[in-house]
């Protein structure tokens, strides 16, 4: 059940058993965090005054960065602004309407109103300053965002409301008047750089940057504008898989990296951008120009303070898991239209972007044993490989489903226990399957992920070979799986939560419902 490609000897854990290395690095995460934050201080002295710097993509969680950036942490963008945690405060921005519908962030599976406060923990966790939330196009007889207000006043925080400015973002002359920003709200910063951040896209934030410009300078205040975008790095070519990666991460947002053409202009030089950034640029200048009377930048890169490009430290790296993620994207993409049953447009478009990253969907490595498997069983089945380069295969079988065979294989291999050796009992395992179908009316008597590492945990006690196993779960983070199934939403979030980036065929093992979970 499993398939060995290379299996080098590895340093020994405290059991006695080899431990796998982890996966190569491609980033410089310390170089990154000092000359980052040092970036933001000096964009802030060139101002010469109140810095509002829009924060795009995730401060936490940022997982994405992560598998594209090998050595670049989920939390390194938090990191970085840990530097200069004394010099600033976070202000949250949070679009009224993605209230009213009650908008999730698909990651974490929380609406966007949970997602602010748990964005206000998780930045004051960690001794940042928050005292702000900004309500955008907060209209009268808005019941979803005027009770979030009240919510989060009773909570002790500051509100502020934006209205819908009619016109926006195209009419120069009424947005930056009396009927436009000059009807928001504003709020008065304790510190004299700003972070503006988001639970999504399309929150608001450089039109919260720019309404306090407007009420800054009609106080006589000095302050400006920038922005921090991971992605796409302007100092990479088009065409570096880690931008083509963005670009098949955006494809349901209809995004577009392109040449700078203002910087291009300006400069001679061409360097990464993206449509939005491009298209909009006109539209900043205008405004920054009739707020204050000049613009400071002459291309939508100018803006930037994005220094990850700088920090690539193996390139060839980063550009090996920037396909494998785009790759991953296609997945993704395909079995959110089959569970949707919608239409292939955004798969076709995440397939144009692996065209242009010369990559196909056997390139990963885990696909093809799978499928290999799921064809000669007849039944689902899964691959995951370890970072020695080990191969791990999981069929289905009446006991276990192929996720959860794939799981114990996996584990038993780290651990050196033998392949036909096994962790659970059939006995163990027939009173869970009487459970679940007798008690608990589930039609699926196999054992899920969750289950087996409940049982496997519940024989630890007992059993060397169970804790054995247990202790290397540490081993499959960063790991990647396929499954020749749709899995269902408890079998995803446990290889979430274990760190395996899992991918699946856009296939439900019961073709004939129409309905399905678990």
């Amino acid at each position: 059940m499993s398939r060995a490609t290379t299996c080098p000897a590895g340093p020994v854990d405290g059991e006695g058993s080899p431990r796998p290395e982890g996966p190569p690095i491609g980033f410089d995460r310390e170089r990154y965090i000092a000359s980052q934050s040092e970036h933001i201080r000096q964009r802030q002295r060139s101002i010469g005054g109140r810095l509002y710097l829009e924060m795009g993509g995730k401060l936490f969680d940022d997982l994405h960065a992560a598998r594209v950036l090998p050595g670049f942490a989920p939390d390194t963008k938090i990191a970085m602004l840990e530097q200069l945690r004394n010099e600033l405060e976070i202000v949250i921005a949070v679009n009224a309407r993605d209230l009213q519908r009650h908008k999730v962030r698909a990651d974490l599976g929380i609406t966007y109103e949970d997602e602010v406060l748990r964005l206000v923990d998780a930045f004051r966790s960690r001794g940042f300053l928050v005292e702000s939330v900004v309500l955008t196009q907060l209209d009268d007889g808005d019941e979803a965002g005027h009770g979030f207000r009240s919510r989060l006043e009773r909570l002790g925080l500051r509100t502020v409301r934006h209205r819908t400015i009619p016109g926006y973002p195209t009419d120069v002359r009424r947005i930056v008047g009396d009927d436009g920003f000059g009807r928001n709200e504003s709020f008065e910063p304790s510190r004299d750089l700003v972070v503006l951040t988001a639970p999504g896209p399309g929150s608001g934030k450089l039109a919260t940057c720019l309404s306090q410009i407007y009420h800054d300078h009609a106080r006589g205040i000095r302050s400006g504008y920038a922005k921090f975008e991971t992605f796409p790095v302007w100092d990479l070519p088009l065409e570096h898989p880690v931008n083509l990666a963005y670009e098949a991460a955006t494809a349901d947002l209809d995004d577009l990296n392109v040449i700078d053409p203002y910087h291009l202009r300006a400069y001679g030089e061409q360097v990464t951008s993206y449509n939005r950034d491009v298209e909009v640029f006109p539209l900043l200048t205008a405004l920054l120009e009739r707020i204050d009377g000049s613009s400071p930048y002459h291309s939508p890169t100018d803006m930037g303070v994005n220094m990850v490009g700088a920090c690539i430290s193996d390139d060839s790296v980063c550009r090996d898991a920037a396909s494998q993620e785009v790759i991953r994207r296609w997945f993704q993409a395909r079995v959110a239209e089959r569970r949707a049953d919608t239409e292939n447009g955004v798969s076709e478009r995440v397939g144009l972007v692996m065209r242009r990253a010369e990559v196909d969907v056997e390139d990963r490595a885990v696909v093809g044993p799978a499928r290999e498997l799921a064809g000669s069983t007849g039944a689902p089945a899964s691959a995951i490989r370890l970072h020695d380069g080990t191969l791990i295969t999981g069929k289905t079988s009446a006991l276990l489903g192929c996720s959860a065979a794939m799981l114990l294989n996996a584990l038993k291999h780290l651990a050196g226990i033998d392949d036909d050796a096994h962790l659970l009992s059939p006995e163990s395992i027939e009173p869970i399957q009487t459970l679940k179908t007798t008690h608990l009316g589930s039609r699926n008597p196999r054992l899920h992920t969750d289950e087996v590492l409940i049982a496997l945990s519940g024989s630890a006690a007992s059993s060397a070979s169970s804790r054995q196993a247990l202790s290397h779960l540490a081993d499959l983070v960063d790991t990647d799986a396929h499954t020749t199934t749709i899995l269902g939403s408890v079998d995803e979030g446990i290889f979430r939560s274990l760190g395996i980036r899992v991918t699946s065929d856009p296939v439900y093992q019961r073709k004939a419902d129409l309905y399905h979970k678990r």
